[in-house]
């Protein structure tokens, strides 16, 4: 008998042992935290219903959720079970948010997000609320050029100059239009032990019709499946074989919002954007973390093959939702085996969570700044003003706002407006009858609360309209008209203003014009008429493309402004009937 030698034995041994490690090697175990649409609401935006209301149970049980130093709390938990772990936002971590956070241009929103851990954010629409310039000092740091409400570290237990943020801003479709170069990287990898992931981020490719021009002048926004589906083999070839994908882009489900529904996916996104773009995308990507419609759900997409299916989530917004996800990768290929996912309510009552008291003590610190003017009362209400819309698309506070608006541009020397529009988009919250935490009492209504309605800072704009042009801009809410309007997007219109519109008609001619009434007069298709809208809308914002139009523009107050002054002469305000718009009988 033949007896090896001991070099071929050894070799043996040691292929024996590779190939027996290789064979017993277990996989690697990445946790991924997720968050959309935060809107830095450092503090509990109030509670969610456990269940979604019924006829039999109109008021259920609701459950504290949200806050900062909360979502720390749970990331922290997490990261317990599994170090291998990133923290991840889709979009809109920025933007249309409460005064704490806005009065300061949300640098205490990057401030806490550094301390809660985030790994990346992917620009959302409103990251370009302030324009470029000012989202590059979002990640770079430094003090706002202008505005001396800007670095307060100081006084909130803060580096000064503010730190910028110590997590990656990724924007791999938003292109400056002087260099050719994203604004931010397209895509981050993060290794973990030995196996690279890679997470690209992007927003919609829509964002210029929802930010006002001035945000997005300069930028270009490219399709979002192109831009996904081009990285995916440069991500291969730099041995990244787990792709995630975070979008500001998303859809909705037919069921309300409740802890009960957070990780169902009723209607399996059909007909919305994230649908059609998922549907497209290479079937190497193998996870979506999605924003912007403000939903919580949990589906399972195909991707353009049509049997691949990956999961496609989002975590409501606000913080009161995030998105838990553990993904297994082979060691040996790189690739993903398995996907799990739980959409899970941060739930502030839950005894085994320790909310992060620095980051609690920075948003105290920022509300003891932000209290002599957000506590100050502007006026009362006798009831809730909900900008809950009808069947017609009208709402108690959207009214109120177009009055006030109206109010503020109706004299002469102020523009001479005769009605005012305000888009629903604009209308962020409710004017609640109860109290807030700052204990102004039942009814009265605090510049903190109205701020939270209208954050944006955009100012009025009245101009002149042709009856036609109006007719235009009244068809331009629906979907079906050459302005692409993605859902209908019912205005808000002030009081002596009317018309009827017919769901069943076709696209482009829901309305007759005989039934567009103004103090109970048919509008003339020839007539011209002064008409009032915010900066936004002014500009073509929300698709309405007729607004840019309008001749003899006039620039007027705040939208807040125009809202306080409306409390101040009114008040107490009480719901309105909710009769200026209406459906065809």
């Amino acid at each position: 008998m033949r007896i090896p030698s001991i070099g071929a034995c050894l070799l043996l041994s040691l292929c024996h042992v590779s190939i027996s490690q290789a064979a017993t090697q277990p996989p690697v175990k990445v946790k991924i935290v997720a968050i959309n649409d935060f809107h830095g609401q450092l503090e509990s935006p109030g509670t969610l219903r456990n269940v979604p209301a019924t006829p039999e149970l109109p008021s259920p049980p609701t459950t504290p959720v949200g806050g900062a130093d909360w979502i720390a709390g749970y990331v922290a938990d997490l990261k317990s079970k599994n170090p291998n772990m990133a923290v991840v936002s889709a979009g809109d971590l920025i933007g249309a948010s409460p005064l704490v956070s806005a009065l300061f241009h949300d640098e205490g929103t990057i401030e806490t997000m550094n301390r809660v851990g985030l790994d990346i954010n992917a620009v959302g629409n409103h990251e370009f609320d302030e324009g470029k310039d000012e989202l590059l000092r979002m990640q770079n740091g430094g003090c706002h050029p202008a505005d001396v409400n800007s670095c307060q570290g100081a006084s909130v237990g803060t580096p000064v100059p503010f730190e910028g943020a110590q997590f990656k801003f990724l924007a791999a479709n938003v292109v400056d239009t002087t260099t050719g170069q994203t604004i931010f990287p397209s895509y981050t990898i993060k290794e973990y032990d030995g196996v690279k992931v890679a997470f690209i981020g992007l927003t919609l490719k829509e964002t210029p019709t929802i930010v006002t021009p001035t945000g997005v002048a300069g930028l270009k926004f490219r399709d979002e499946t192109r831009t996904i589906n081009n990285l995916v083999g440069k991500l291969y070839q730099n041995g990244a074989k787990a792709i995630v994908v975070l979008i500001h882009q998303g859809g909705t489900v037919p069921v309300a919002q409740a802890i009960s529904t957070i990780n169902t996916c009723d209607g399996n996104l059909a007909g919305s954007p994230v649908k059609t773009i998922v549907n497209k995308l290479s079937n190497r990507v193998d996870l979506v973390i999605s924003g912007h419609t403000h939903q919580a759900y949990n589906c399972q997409l195909t991707t353009r093959n049509g049997t691949h299916y990956i999961p496609v989530t989002s975590a409501n917004s606000q913080g009161r939702v995030l998105t838990d996800i553990d993904m297994e990768l082979n060691p040996e290929t790189g690739k993903v085996n398995a996907i799990k996912v739980v959409n899970v309510p941060v739930d502030r009552t839950n005894t085994a969570i320790i909310p992060n008291a620095e980051i609690k003590q920075i948003t105290e610190n920022y509300k003891l700044i932000v209290q002599p003017i957000a506590n100050r009362v502007i006026g009362s209400i006798t009831a809730t003003l909900s900008r809950t819309a009808n069947a017609a698309g009208e709402s108690v506070l959207g009214d109120i706002i177009a009055d006030a608006q109206l109010a503020a541009t109706d004299s002469a020397g102020f523009g001479e407006a005769a009605v005012a529009f305000m888009n629903p988009g604009g209308v962020r919250a409710d004017l609640t009858y109860t109290s807030s935490s700052a204990g102004e009492g039942d009814g009265n209504v605090t510049f903190g609360e109205a701020f939270t309605v209208q954050p944006f800072g955009n100012s009025l704009v009245t101009m002149t309209l042709t009856g036609a042009q109006i007719e235009t801009l009244l068809e331009q809410q629906f979907t079906g008209c050459p302005n692409n309007q993605p859902f209908n997007r019912i205005l808000s219109v002030s009081e002596g203003f009317a018309y009827e519109w017919d769901p069943l008609g076709p696209a482009c001619d829901k309305i007759n014009p005989a039934n567009i009434k103004l103090n109970g007069n048919s509008i003339e298709p020839a007539g011209t008429y002064r008409v009032t809208v915010n900066s936004f809308m002014a500009d073509g914002g929300d698709n309405f493309t007729v607004l840019p139009q309008g001749g003899n523009r006039l620039g007027g107050a705040q939208d807040i402004d125009a809202l306080e002054a409306f409390f101040a002469a009114n008040s107490p305000l009480a719901p309105g009937s909710l009769s200026r718009i209406t459906l065809t009988p």
